[in-house]
C-alpha cells in the first residue's frame, strides 16, 4: 500500500482534529483565547481578501445574506458584517462558537455550531468558505461539494501552490494542507466536478515563501 493510500485510510473525525487545533493552539496565538492562523491575522492575507469580498457585497448594496462556512475566530467575518443584510457564523468547534457568541453581538449575526459536511445549512444567498477545505479529506470535501449547491455565489478561498501542481491529492483531516504533496484544492475538477456557471478571481496573495499562494475566486452557481 502505497504512503498516500494509508494517508487516506486513517480515520481521524474532523470535530477532534479542530477541537486538538485550538485546544493546543497549533496555529499559534495566545493560550488565553481562540485564534485561526495567520490566515485570518496576517494583514497582507486579509486585507486584500477584504476590499474585494466588501466590493462585491456593495455591488449588491449591501443586501446579500451571508453564511460563512468555517468562520473561526471571527477577525474576518467581524469587519464584513456591515455589508450584509444578515451573516451566520458556523464552526464545528463548540468552544469556539460559545466564545464567538459572547464576544460578538449584532441584531444581524448568528452563530451556530455545525458539521458542513454532515448538517442542513442555512438558507443564504451566498457562503463564504475561506481555506477550510484545505485541511480536509476528499470524501468530507464531496460531502460538503453536495452540501452547497444550492447556494447562488460561493466565495472560496485556498491555499495553493502557485505553479503547476496536480488538484486535489487525498489528505486525511489536519491542521495542514495538500501543498507537501504538490497540491491544493480545485472544486472544479475531479473528483469533485463542481458545476459553475462564472468563476472570477476576486484577489490573489503570493507568500513569502515565493512558491505558494493565497486564491479567491467567486464561484457563481
Amino acid at each position: 500500500m502505497s504512503d498516500q493510500s494509508k494517508r487516506t485510510k486513517q480515520p481521524w473525525p474532523t470535530k477532534a482534529v479542530m477541537n486538538q487545533i485550538y485546544e493546543q493552539h497549533l496555529w499559534g496565538g495566545s493560550d488565553f483565547d481562540f485564534y485561526s492562523g495567520e490566515g485570518s491575522h496576517n494583514p497582507s492575507i486579509v486585507e486584500p481578501y477584504l476590499k474585494a469580498v466588501i466590493s462585491f457585497l456593495k455591488s449588491h448594496n449591501n443586501n446579500l445574506t451571508v453564511c460563512d462556512l468555517g468562520c473561526g475566530d471571527f477577525n474576518v467575518g467581524k469587519q464584513l458584517l456591515k455589508y450584509t443584510k444578515s451573516y451566520t457564523g458556523i464552526d464545528i468547534v463548540e468552544a469556539l462558537i460559545k466564545r464567538n457568541k459572547t464576544k460578538f453581538n449584532n441584531k444581524n449575526l448568528e452563530f451556530q455550531c455545525l458539521d458542513i459536511s454532515k448538517d442542513q445549512l442555512p438558507v443564504a444567498d451566498c457562503i463564504i468558505l475561506r481555506q477550510v477545505l484545505q485541511h480536509l479529506s476528499n470524501e468530507e470535501i464531496q460531502s460538503i461539494v453536495e452540501n452547497i449547491k444550492t447556494y447562488k455565489y460561493i466565495i472560496l478561498t485556498e491555499h495553493i501552490p502557485r505553479d503547476s501542481f496536480e488538484p486535489n491529492k487525498d489528505i486525511i483531516s489536519s491542521q495542514g494542507n495538500r501543498l507537501k504533496y504538490n497540491s491544493g484544492v480545485d472544486l472544479l475538477r475531479s473528483p469533485f466536478d463542481l458545476e459553475s456557471h462564472d468563476n472570477t478571481l476576486m484577489c490573489k496573495t503570493i507568500l513569502e515563501d515565493n512558491k505558494s499562494q493565497i486564491v479567491t475566486t467567486l464561484l457563481t452557481l
